[in-house]
């Protein structure tokens, strides 16, 4: 659990300079330039994420059974994250989804961590997933307290943009709930 906690602080830490530290951060901007930065914050964000894999796994060894959901969670889980892939993909193809939820990856985030908790009542998951949601939570309310980008040529009607994060997302949905899941995580959510 040790593994897990500390991928954890730092895979969350560095993601949250700018909700504790924006001055910080945008002081090393201008030290280091923008491109330098974002490698160190991405090779530090790896190295969390290794580390939240690798506990996660090691926790999962010998699991603390906190509660046992019951099985009707499952379902209600798996229809909360039905959303998370086109969310996702609204961040980066620009139209109606993106402008009327701002911050879709973190609404996204916020759905796939509360789904989890539903549907998962070991420790590590209480610990991963609650970690994820207090977080977004957190800089989501961060993010509204920051002075406003300017919006500049952003469409906001919906557009084929929508269509392309709906379609899409729906489809990677599919693949990872039926098989990558399982591939990738060692659970199947649906079984076929």
């Amino acid at each position: 659990m040790i593994v897990l906690v500390f991928g954890l602080i730092i895979f969350l830490g560095v993601h949250s300079i700018s909700i504790f530290k924006r001055s910080w951060r945008d002081a090393m901007v201008a030290k280091m330039g923008e491109q330098p930065f974002k490698g160190a914050y991405s090779l530090v964000s790896l190295l969390g994420f290794g580390l939240i894999v690798w506990g996660y796994g090691l926790a999962r060894l010998e699991p603390v059974v906190l509660f046992v959901p019951p099985a009707g969670l499952k379902h209600v889980s798996l229809l909360l994250l039905l959303p998370i892939f086109p969310l996702l993909l609204a961040t980066y193809f620009q139209g109606k989804i993106k402008a009327v939820l701002k911050h879709p990856t973190l609404v996204s985030v916020k759905l796939w961590a509360l789904a989890h908790l539903l549907a998962n009542g070991m420790l590590a998951d209480v610990v991963l997933f609650g970690s994820f949601l207090v977080w977004a939570v957190v800089d989501r309310i961060s993010v509204k307290r920051r002075p406003l980008a300017a919006n500049t040529g952003v469409d906001a009607s919906f557009n084929r943009n929508d269509i392309i994060a709906l379609v899409g997302g729906v489809g990677l949905y599919v693949v990872f709930a039926f098989w990558l899941h399982a591939l990738l995580i060692g659970v199947a959510p649906v079984s076929r």
